[in-house]
């Protein structure tokens, strides 16, 4: 006897399979009928829950959203000072990277395209809400005396996500996303000293 799901958790199991599955391909080439048959459910099923495709990745998209600003928000509201603040959100993006692999995949694919999809503009939206994050930090950083005080705040912020886009892209390259742990202490170092850190 097939086990009934509810709308939301049938809806949840979709975007997590769409989201696997753009681990090994290109989310252009991911079909609803594959997303079906990874679930083990009619192609019906998909469309029940989703109109398109296009659907399904604009929910994924919004998962990715408030799960990834959730999980960094958290990991700054843990930490004793705005640097380690900083520290802590590096590797929890670090973290939900490797969790979730097909999720960078996906937004570089979004990126990509050369019209606003509703999908693009979450990635946006992501940007947008990470950087207000990162610049939260790092103003704190300077008012309290921890970073230099000529530190631009903008620039950092973007080196910030560079260095996660970098080693992302990295990992995609080599197919081995659990190293990006290995890595990312000594690049974070090297990223606190760029920051001027107050000895």
């Amino acid at each position: 006897m097939q086990m009934r799901f509810s709308t939301e958790a049938r809806q949840a199991e979709i975007v997590a399979t769409a989201l696997r599955l753009a681990r090994e391909s290109s989310p252009a080439l991911i079909t609803t009928a594959d997303i079906a048959t990874a679930i083990g459910v009619t192609q019906g099923t998909v469309f029940k829950h989703f109109p398109t495709k296009d659907a399904i990745w604009l929910a994924a998209m919004r998962w990715v959203r408030e799960t990834l600003l959730l999980r960094l928000q958290a990991a700054a509201d843990e930490a004793e000072t705005p640097l380690q603040a900083l520290s802590a959100m590096f590797r929890a993006h670090v973290d939900f990277v490797i969790a979730h692999p097909g999720v960078p995949r996906f937004i570089f694919h979004e990126l990509q395209q050369p019209t606003d999809s509703a999908a693009k503009l979450e990635v946006r939206a992501v940007l947008q809400g990470y950087r207000k994050l990162l610049l939260g930090c790092l103003s704190q950083s300077i008012e309290q005396k921890l970073v230099s005080p000529d530190l631009d705040p903008e620039s950092a912020a973007t080196s910030f996500i560079g260095l996660i886009q970098g080693l992302v892209m990295q990992s995609m390259l080599t197919g081995r996303t659990a190293t990006m742990r290995q890595q990312a202490d000594a690049i974070f170092a090297l990223y606190r000293r760029g920051l001027g850190e107050a000895r």
